[in-house]
């Protein structure tokens, strides 16, 4: 993160996420293919194909559906509502439809919200064969009496879920998993954001070496974090920390949910570093609702993965509508979500364990070069109260992370001097579990 350019970053952020803005993804189909091949420009991606029909735990996977056009044209021939100009506009997975009704029979397929009527809503039907369009709720009152024409043009066949992994091997086997959904269509917070973030928090990662191997998965909301664990059950104990990224470039403050367990590394260090970064952010309890860790958090499972957001799912009046836009992200939040990932996954390629070799009281710091001959004046790049802290709690049972937390102070501080120490002779670091 030493050469991180925030500002370039948040922008070059801002503009992947512009560019699969268009593209009409959903859980299956050629939109999250073309998102997939976006991604693999910039980062190292292995596309997965996993056939419809396959069973993974309790579910199926569905067909695939793909859609080429929709719309809807009033009596007088006008095109009235267009696939081609907003893909919100078809209710996701629409069966396919053409002929003509009345404007009564009409309303019963039409989605719209009277509390925000310039917005388009975001409807799907997964699972339920059904079709229907979604529209401002003043074009519908604006709609007259009449005959209406209609068209879905989409397929439902028997194809695949497509999903995207980037692994970036690290000098153990024990795996960091990041996960964002591909699944929502033009959507820029709920979906581009945290893929935005993603493909970022890859690169950087890649481009030096890490002790800890880290595992990127691009997969569709639910059925696509089923079937990864389904189908990679036998791997899933290298994960021993992992966040799921949604909702990452809006305005609000960091808010982190944390997993299952409540305690885990990966908690405590993403609330560490949201308690010592100064601004203004939340953390809330896991509870089984939201987006994919409470898949990776279900019991039999019980993975230690948090989810690092902004504004929550459903908190914001874009959410699930057109006003989840381009404007609505922002470059800076971008960056700073990414900064905040980053700094925590920084505690746990460096978080430790060590013991004190001279713990009959405090060892004389000056005959090791740790104190300057003048009153006590620091000498390295490391905090004089940050040295006393380490020695007093390294016993065996404290992680660096847990004196961290103690003392209140930032845990890069608190590593320079473990390392100090440790130089001296000081110090014995002990192998750390998780």
């Amino acid at each position: 993160m030493n050469n991180l350019d925030l500002q370039a970053t948040g922008r070059e952020m801002h503009a992947l996420a512009a560019e699969l803005y268009p593209l009409c993804r959903s859980i299956t189909g050629n939109g999250v293919r073309s998102t997939l091949q976006r991604l693999a420009q910039d980062i190292p991606l292995a596309v997965r194909e996993v056939p419809s029909g396959t069973q993974v735990f309790d579910w199926t996977v569905p067909e695939e559906w793909n859609i080429r056009e929709g719309w809807i044209k009033d009596p007088h021939g006008r095109v009235v509502v267009s696939f081609a100009n907003q893909n919100l506009h078809v209710v996701g997975y629409s069966t396919p439809v053409r002929g003509k009704m009345t404007l009564s029979e009409l309303k019963l397929r039409l989605f719209s919200l009277p509390d925000q009527p310039d917005l388009i809503p975001y409807r799907t039907s997964y699972y339920k064969k059904t079709w229907g369009f979604c529209l401002p709720h003043r074009d519908l009152e604006r709609l007259e009496d009449g005959e209406y024409e209609v068209c879905i043009d989409s397929r439902l066949t028997n194809g695949s879920l497509t999903y995207g992994e980037c692994f970036i091997s690290g000098a153990t086997d024990e795996e960091v998993l990041v996960s964002c959904h591909t699944c929502h269509p033009s959507l820029a917070n709920d979906n581009l954001a945290g893929i935005a973030v993603a493909v970022a928090l890859a690169r950087q990662l890649a481009s030096c070496p890490q002790r800890l191997s880290y595992r990127f998965l691009f997969i569709p909301g639910t059925i696509g974090s089923i079937a990864w664990l389904a189908l990679n059950e036998a791997g899933i104990h290298r994960i021993q920390h992992g966040l799921v990224l949604t909702c990452a470039g809006d305005a609000g403050p960091i808010t982190y949910k944390k997993s299952r367990r409540g305690n885990a590394i990966i908690d405590r260090a993403m609330q560490h570093v949201l308690r010592t970064s100064g601004a203004e952010h939340r953390v809330v309890d896991f509870h089984p609702y939201g987006y994919d860790e409470r898949q990776y958090c279900s019991p039999g499972i019980n993975l230690p993965i948090g989810c690092l957001m902004r504004s929550p799912h459903g908190t914001f009046p874009e959410y699930h509508t057109s006003a989840d836009n381009l404007d609505f992200i922002q470059p800076e939040s971008l960056a700073d979500t990414l900064v905040k990932a980053l700094e925590a996954f920084e505690v746990l390629e460096h978080n430790a364990r060590f013991v004190n070799l001279k713990p009959m009281c405090e060892p004389r710091l000056g005959k090791y070069g740790l104190y300057g001959g003048g009153g006590g004046q620091r000498t390295g790049g490391f905090d004089e109260l940050a040295l006393l802290w380490v020695l007093n709690l390294s016993d065996g049972g404290n992680d660096l992370l847990a004196i961290a937390e103690r003392s209140g102070m930032r845990f890069h501080k608190i590593l320079a001097a473990a390392v100090a120490l440790e130089q001296a002779g000081l110090l014995h670091k002990e192998n750390l579990t998780c």
